[in-house]
């Protein structure tokens, strides 16, 4: 059976910055969308009130602007993805068509859901995050790269150090942070068990 490669080692592409500390959960995804059935059109509604706001103030959010149109990259600052613990905005996110995530810190179940998505979130020193901030904005198009393997971000000629767990970055390395395609890569192994379990084939126990 022929398997997809879920490998994540690199990513490339422009820049989405979006600037202030301790941005949560339901400003990245506003509650009323958590009613929809699925993830597909998240993407659409992505920083929602934010963007509605900056319109009504005549400001273009950065999630609007057509030179960051594309972006793969979003840039962040301090505790980015607090607050509660809503999947849907990393799926939010992922949908918009962010593949990694760098800034300063995360919220910690945020980031565990980024990584159950395969999006990566790679954190900086303050300094190194305010000057690729600094530089990002001044150029949408500044060639860009996370490394996984180097542990590295590179913006503008720039490189900075970036830190991610060891664990979440031998996840994405491996590909085993998709843990459906994991799932059936076994599918033998589950069958093989499922026939060991009474209770799944018809016998009840005493």
């Amino acid at each position: 059976m022929s398997t997809v490669d879920t490998r994540v080692r690199t990513v490339t592409g422009t820049t989405v910055v979006i600037d202030g500390h301790d941005i949560d959960t339901d400003r990245i995804i506003p509650a009323r969308f958590l009613k929809h059935l699925t993830f597909d059109a998240l993407g659409n509604h992505v920083f929602e009130d934010d963007r509605k706001q900056n319109h009504a103030q005549g400001v273009v959010h950065p999630f609007d602007d057509p030179a960051r149109a594309g972006a793969s990259i979003l840039l962040t600052s301090k505790n980015f993805g607090c607050g509660s613990s809503r999947e849907h905005a990393a799926q939010a996110l992922y949908r918009w068509g962010v593949r990694a995530v760098v800034g300063e810190t995360f919220g910690e179940i945020f980031r565990g859901n980024c990584g159950t998505i395969g999006l990566p979130c790679l954190s900086l020193s303050p300094q190194d995050a305010q000057d690729a901030r600094t530089i990002a904005a001044a150029d949408p198009q500044a060639e860009t790269e996370v490394d996984l393997e180097k542990g590295t971000f590179s913006i503008g000629g720039r490189t900075f150090a970036a830190e991610i767990s060891p664990s979440l970055r031998d996840a994405f390395l491996s590909g085993t942070w998709d843990t459906l395609t994991e799932l059936l890569k076994s599918t033998g192994e589950v069958k093989a068990a499922t026939a060991r379990l009474p209770y799944l084939n018809g016998f009840r126990s005493a």
